[in-house]
């Protein structure tokens, strides 16, 4: 949330995307460690496999807005 945040607040689309590149990033990253979680049996695997779901339709959403701002015509995002 906080890299997404901090990207909305840059000054053009392109820089908004890199941060959301992060964020991209940042979701796998919690996948994995869900992962180590089950392993370590923290949390179930129906646990698991709910979490991850939710986790991947947030990466298709981040996936889906990069995608539009890249499409999207270089401005400036605060002139």
């Amino acid at each position: 949330m906080a890299n997404i945040a901090e990207g909305f607040g840059r000054k053009t689309d392109k820089d908004f995307a890199n941060f959301l590149y992060m964020s991209k990033g940042s979701a796998m990253e919690v996948i994995s460690h869900l992962h180590v979680a089950q392993d370590q049996e923290y949390i179930t695997k129906d646990k698991l496999n709910t979490l991850r779901n939710d986790y991947e339709q947030l990466i298709g959403k981040l996936i889906r807005l990069i995608r539009y701002l890249e499409k999207s015509p270089k401005k400036n995002r605060f002139s």
